[in-house]
């Protein structure tokens, strides 16, 4: 069997660190760790599970610390995670068996990424990255924020999901502008922005409010036409969130579509297209919008997964979007259609309670 080195960086992890390790330790034969400067007991708690904990001096890059942990790698293989994911039961099971069938064909490892829940515990958005990686191959990190690992040749994609656990320290880095920081820092340098560099800058100012220079930077982005397709997509989502923010309806629809041109409408897209026309109380267009979310392409998992866009959410509207017109059974389908999703929804109970006093009324 060919062995795995989990490699991660880390710092300040207390609360999270010892629950990730718990979820892994076992299935891997190697763990490394950087520890960019913890002032807490980070340390401590991996030197539980490893006596390869390394010191890092952090210099606002984490594909230099990544590629660092990368290099210190003895195994066949290369694991990463940061330090709130976590593997559920389940998805050990599917490591395990993944570990027994890796071989000298194998390049890399796709796995599931899910990254919100709803109150259910289930996934309520996830997307692909490659998480084992032959090391052999000496695969690099880029990007000193939001860095990407550059792989190619034989990937397999499977169906294991890390889960990741967001916690107080990565709230606190996200209101202090950490990453807006290092990106600012660079334009003040003169750097030259990658188009990646600018989808992300931009997500960093929208995320902050700032709403008009975000746009700049998304079209500066759009402009270039060398980004990933699902980032082009994502930028006219997030553009569209901007305009919305900026109380720009027309705008906002605008950027919506302008979506379109690089793939069909993304769920998210159609039910917020659905969503003005049946804020507008024209439901028959509503309605073909509605329909159009539930029709994605269930094979395609490689881009960013909305649950609720192509599930629930246009079952529901579905709904309302019948009852308005007057069909009242397709109204009572698409609403038991949103109970399969969400059983305990109060919007959903409330539809079901006025169909069965509707019917026991006809009765």
């Amino acid at each position: 069997m060919h062995t795995i080195s989990l490699c991660m960086i880390v710092k300040n992890e207390e609360d999270v660190l010892e629950g990730c390790l718990k979820s892994i330790h076992d299935l891997v034969d190697e763990i490394v760790i950087l520890d960019t400067g913890s002032t807490d007991r980070t340390k401590e708690i991996a030197g539980k599970f490893t006596e390869r904990v390394y010191d890092f001096e952090w210099i606002d890059d984490f594909s230099a610390a990544r590629n660092a942990a990368f290099a210190k790698a003895e195994k066949d293989f290369i694991l990463w995670l940061d330090a709130d994911d976590v593997l559920l039961e389940a998805d050990r099971e599917k490591f395990r068996q993944v570990k027994e069938t890796l071989d000298d064909t194998v390049d890399a490892v796709s796995m599931y990424y899910h990254t919100a829940f709803d109150e259910y515990g289930n996934p309520t958005f996830k997307f692909r990255r490659n998480r084992i990686v032959k090391r052999a191959n000496q695969f690099k990190w880029h990007g000193p924020v939001h860095e990407y690992l550059e792989v190619g040749g034989n990937i397999i994609q499977s169906d294991i999901a890390v889960t990741h656990r967001k916690h107080q320290k990565e709230n606190l880095e996200a209101s202090s502008g950490r990453n807006l920081k290092i990106y600012e820092n660079r334009l003040k340098k003169g750097e030259t922005f990658t188009p990646r560099d600018l989808f992300y800058y931009a997500n960093e100012l929208k995320d902050h409010g700032t709403y008009q220079k975000a746009i700049l930077y998304y079209d500066e982005f759009l402009a270039t036409r060398k980004g990933w397709v699902e980032d082009e997509i994502r930028a006219c989502i997030y553009m569209a969130d901007c305009y919305r923010n900026l109380y720009s309806p027309h705008k906002e629809r605008e950027a919506l579509a302008r979506s379109i041109q690089y793939d069909v409408p993304r769920p998210e897209v159609s039910c917020r297209f659905g969503d003005y026309y049946k804020n507008n109380n024209q439901f028959k267009k509503a309605a073909i919008w509605y329909e159009l979310a539930l029709r994605k392409d269930t094979d395609d998992d490689h881009g960013f997964n909305l649950a609720m866009y192509s599930t629930w959410y246009p079952h529901l509207q579905l709904c309302v979007c019948h009852w308005q017109l007057g069909d009242l059974e397709r109204a009572a389908e698409h609403n038991a259609l949103a109970k399969t999703y969400r059983p305990d929804d109060p919007r959903v109970i409330y539809n079901e309670k006025i169909f069965k006093e509707l019917d026991t009324k006809k009765s």
